[in-house]
This record gives structure tokens, sequence and C-alpha cells, in this order.
């Protein structure tokens, strides 16, 4: 049996990417609602309904467990999803945790790099209210992001004026942690890390889930040992392109972009 990963599009291929690394023994389903991507601009109503519609059409197969690999999706559905299924389903949240602990330490603030809908869910203001004690968290939406990511777009030149644009405002030297709060956003690490000055740390959720989900596949007797890591990508328009594009975007992540020059944001 096969461990599914979902998200709207190609976002949590981020997720799947350190799960192949983790699980050389387990093969994998991934699928992409194409039909309604993305979902961070969508109300919460209708994610809920696209998700709910998309979890059942991946619990028709064999698969033992799911990762929603989507912080949208797993602020609005992730409750109703596990009281409803049996198998083990594994969510996202943005890594605001660790950011805050390794920030704290250097007395820095921490910017969380979010979708709108996330950042405006009950389940991430709970979240921040419970673990940022000294209030040093700052929001910032960046929902073009996703868009930006669907459509593999990667040209230095315009990222560096979207970044630039976004980030007006923000004294750089008073953050020590940028949170990708979003699984579409891990792809623009390497541009990031050129771009922000060096001394932020980039975070995100990937590699907490995956650990997650292997102590919940472990604690069930679920681990495989006669797994290829043979991945399966499916989505729910059927678009024979978007297959092509799901394998070129694991590529991408696999082999890194080409690292432009350095031209740090002040």
């Amino acid at each position: 049996m096969r461990i599914g990963f979902f998200d709207s599009g190609i976002g949590g291929i981020s997720v799947l990417n350190e799960a192949i690394k983790h699980f050389p023994k387990e093969d994998f389903l991934y699928y992409a609602d194409t039909r309604n991507v993305p979902y961070g601009t969508k109300t919460k109503e209708e994610v809920n309904k696209h998700v709910q519609t998309a979890v059942e059409d991946i619990l028709k197969q064999e698969v033992k467990a799911l990762v929603i690999a989507c912080n949208t999706a797993t602020s609005i559905s992730i409750n109703e999803l596990r009281s409803t299924y049996d198998i083990p389903i594994i969510g996202m949240e943005p890594a605001a945790k660790p950011a805050i602990e390794l920030s704290s330490s250097m007395d820095k603030r921490v910017l969380v790099f979010a979708t709108d809908l996330t950042l405006k869910e009950l389940k991430y203001k709970k979240l921040i209210t419970r673990i940022d004690k000294d209030s040093i968290v700052d929001p910032l939406p960046l929902p073009e992001l996703v868009e930006f990511c669907e459509d593999l777009n990667f040209n230095w030149d315009k990222l560096s004026t979207y970044f630039r644009t976004k980030l007006e405002g923000f004294d750089l030297n008073q953050y020590g942690t940028v949170v990708l709060g979003c699984t579409h956003f891990p792809y623009y690490k390497p541009v990031l890390k050129d771009l922000l000055p060096s001394h932020i740390q980039l975070i995100d959720g990937s590699k907490g889930t995956v650990e997650r989900l292997s102590s919940l596949l472990e604690e069930k007797s679920l681990l495989s040992t006669n797994g290829t890591n043979d991945i399966s990508f499916q989505c729910s328009s059927n678009d024979k392109n978007y297959m092509i594009k799901m394998e070129n975007a694991l590529n991408i992540l696999q082999n890194a972009l080409n690292k432009p020059k350095r031209k740090h944001l002040k």
C-alpha cells in the first residue's frame, strides 16, 4: 500500500521530496486538486468542499496513510478528515515553534510567509497565541507566490522585484528566521537564500511532518520493507500535461535551482 500526499497543486511535492529521502522502502501516491488550485484565495467553505471531495477520491485507492501537504487545507479540514476516516492523517502547520526558538536565541524576530487564508484561520492564530509569548512573530501573506510556483516561474528578475516590493518596509536586520508557511514556498529557497541577508535562516514544516508520519507508521506497524520509491502522480483534472509538470517539479526540488548572483536585501 502507498502513502498518499495531497495538495491543491505542486506545493506538496516539497513534502513528498522529504518523504522520499526518509522512506527508501515506501511507495507513494501524489494527488493534486488541479481543478481548484489555488486554495489560498478561496473561501473557507469552498476549500473544505474541495478537500473533502479530493480525499474521497484518494481513499478509494490503496492508501495506508495520508499527508495533507497543504497548510491551508490542514487549517480548514484536518479535524473533519480525522473524524471521518480511520487511517493516519497528518497535516501541516507553519513551523513557527522552531523559528521562535531560534530567533529568540539570536534576539531577533520571526517573519512568517503564508497564504492569506492560512494566516486568517483560527488554527494559525491559536498556534501563535500559544507559542509566541514575546510577540516576535510577524505575518506576511504571499498568495501570488503560489501562482508563480504553479507556473514554474523561477525568473530571478521577476522574483527579485516581487520580494523587494513585498518586503519593503521591513527592517530585515531585525529578523533571524523566515518561516515558509506554504508548501509551495520551499521551491524558492535558493532564490530567498541569495536575496535575504545571510544571517536569516529559512524554516519549513516538511521535515517535522515526515518525522511525525514516520512515528505514526511505526506505531501502527505500517512501515514497508519492499517498496521501491515508486511514485504515482494523479490530479483531479486528469491533465496529462500537469502530470509532466509534477514530475518536473520533483526534479527541480531534487536538483535545486541554479543560484543567481547574490543581491541581498537590507
